[in-house]
């Protein structure tokens, strides 16, 4: 049976990815930020083991991690924001900047490494980073960029663990999860979170040690860095 930890699983794509695993027959451990919601997402998703833990509290991790003893199959770094208003080149609001950078690019990697040595034990073990095609180098629009430079710095952090990890035989990737609706894409987004939940654990399901350092898109098609 496939083991995977999905962090940031209380809502949206995370939520849909814990419902469809489940629905998979996997083990499926999520993480949440409060008490509160660990214990909603334990009366939604019962089958389910729930963390509660900020991704931003190193000291906590260690702790979660330390207390785990069963190989992990599948992490996926899901936990992330958009990022407070202003965030313009011009006109930014840096403490806001710090913070998104702090979940969307640090967060991960802390949360890779404490729980990379029950990833090493898995089966086929596989890291998927959750970043967006708004941090690829060839697009040059503006808006939104403290998460545009947060996801181009979560994808050279994934190419770099892919590097490191693949003589371990973890198959390291990025994953644009489509423009979603959720509350971070809006209502008026391309794809619903099932489909992207999906699109994605179709393309997890299938990942080899060759796929190691790719970028891909939900739908499974290989995108340029």
């Amino acid at each position: 049976m496939t083991t995977i930890l999905i962090t940031g699983a209380g809502r949206g794509i995370g939520f849909e990815m814990a419902r469809q695993s489940i629905d998979k027959g996997w083990n499926v451990i999520g993480s949440v930020r409060t008490v509160e919601a660990q214990r909603e997402l334990a009366q939604k998703l019962p089958q389910m083991a729930v963390l509660n833990f900020d991704v931003t509290d190193h000291k906590a991790l260690e702790n979660v991690a330390n207390a785990f003893h069963s190989p992990i199959d599948v992490l996926v770094n899901n936990a992330g924001i958009i990022g407070e208003i202003p965030q313009a080149t011009l006109d930014m609001d840096f403490d806001g900047f710090a913070k998104t950078l702090a979940i969307n690019t640090l967060a991960p990697l802390k949360v890779t490494q404490v729980f990379l040595p029950l990833l090493k034990q898995g089966n086929n073990p596989r890291l998927v980073n959750i970043s967006s095609k708004m941090g690829r180098m060839e697009f040059s629009t503006s808006d939104r960029i403290a998460y545009r430079a947060s996801k181009a710095a979560l994808n050279k952090v994934t190419q770099g663990l892919a590097t490191d990890l693949r003589e371990e035989g973890v198959t390291c990737i990025a994953m644009h999860p489509g423009w979603v609706q959720t509350d971070m894409g809006g209502e008026t987004a391309d794809i619903t979170p099932s489909e992207s939940a999906a699109g994605i654990l179709e393309v997890i399901s299938s990942l080899g040690i060759d796929d190691t350092g790719k970028f891909i898109d939900w739908d499974g098609t290989p995108r340029s860095w």
